[in-house]
């Protein structure tokens, strides 16, 4: 029990940002959350926490064991509710947002399956590349893919997400390949205009670490498709999902180039706000999408993949 009160101590003044705020939440004196924290860190034997006077930030091992932590928390929350929950059918309504090109692949095709499993569950699925607020729109869960912003949300990895470089053999043939990261400042580069994670450049492994190269835009498009489509049509290079590109790449229309330069995968999430209790509509729909990702057949029965 101990040892649980430190963890959920930890996640408080990490995810509200102050020793007080996660007292004030938990009815203690700030003085209690403190031995908690010390307690934890000197069982792991590493410090967590950074606090001065003015704030509290998180170490990098802080920041590692903190995801570990809010999914052990969840995944404790969702084995006491399924127990306690019983035969109790879920029902109520359930409103999920996911980028667009993704939903449309992944996350629309299985909405049928799960409201046929659960009759008494309705669903609005909201499809835009945009950072939804959840808390402020409204949203139960997000879908989202790539690197995750620091928030309060709760994340729950589904599958890994790998990013290629591409292009047309048609492109290749006319302007050569590629054959180191910095090659592609010299090439014409198609980007998305609007995604943060693209703004400090393509992601390689560069002398055995991560690099960004910011490659020079040609022409840059809010929507993710319409770069696919350019860059079948030769306009370019691109750096797209295997999710996205997998089925044109098996098929010869377009060419993975600086494949021995590819990052490591970043991830698929659901993403939702930490509540006590989750519903048990969406934890079931959280697991039926867990479910489903984690299925390598499923990806090898699609026309597209993560990984």
């Amino acid at each position: 029990m101990d040892r649980l009160k430190q963890i959920e101590s930890f996640v408080a003044v990490s995810t509200k940002g102050s020793l007080t705020a996660a007292a004030t939440a938990e009815g203690v004196a700030p003085a209690v959350i403190g031995r908690r924290i010390d307690a934890l860190e000197e069982r792991l034997g590493v410090k967590l926490l950074v606090r001065t006077t003015r704030r509290i930030s998180l170490t990098h091992e802080g920041s590692a064991f903190l995801e570990d932590a809010q999914r052990l928390l969840v995944d404790l929350a969702n084995a006491e509710a399924s127990v306690s929950a019983g035969g109790l059918q879920a029902s109520g309504h359930l409103r999920i947002t996911a980028p667009a090109g993704f939903g449309r692949r992944h996350v629309a095709p299985l909405v049928p399956r799960f409201v046929g499993l659960h009759p008494e569950v309705s669903l609005s699925l909201n499809l835009s590349d945009r950072l939804v607020d959840l808390v402020n729109e409204g949203f139960d869960c997000a879908v989202r893919v790539g690197d995750l912003p620091d928030s309060s949300l709760v994340s729950v990895r589904l599958a890994d997400n790998r990013r290629l470089c591409v292009a047309s053999p048609a492109y290749l043939q006319r302007r050569g390949r590629p054959t180191r990261p910095e090659d592609i400042t010299r090439h014409d580069c198609l980007t998305l205009s609007s995604e943060a994670s693209q703004t400090r450049g393509w992601a390689f492994m560069i002398d055995h670490q991560l690099s960004h190269v910011r490659p020079p835009t040609r022409l840059d498009c809010s929507d993710g498709q319409v770069l696919h489509a350019w860059c079948l049509e030769g306009l370019g290079l691109a750096w797209r999902s295997w999710w996205e590109v997998e089925a044109d790449v098996r098929a010869g229309r377009l060419v993975s180039v600086l494949d021995e330069y590819a990052a490591p995968p970043n991830g698929i999430y659901a993403v939702f706000a930490q509540r006590k209790h989750l519903p048990l509509r969406l934890r079931l729909w959280i697991d039926f999408i867990k479910e489903a990702y984690g299925d390598p057949a499923y990806w090898q029965g699609s026309t597209s993949a993560p990984a």
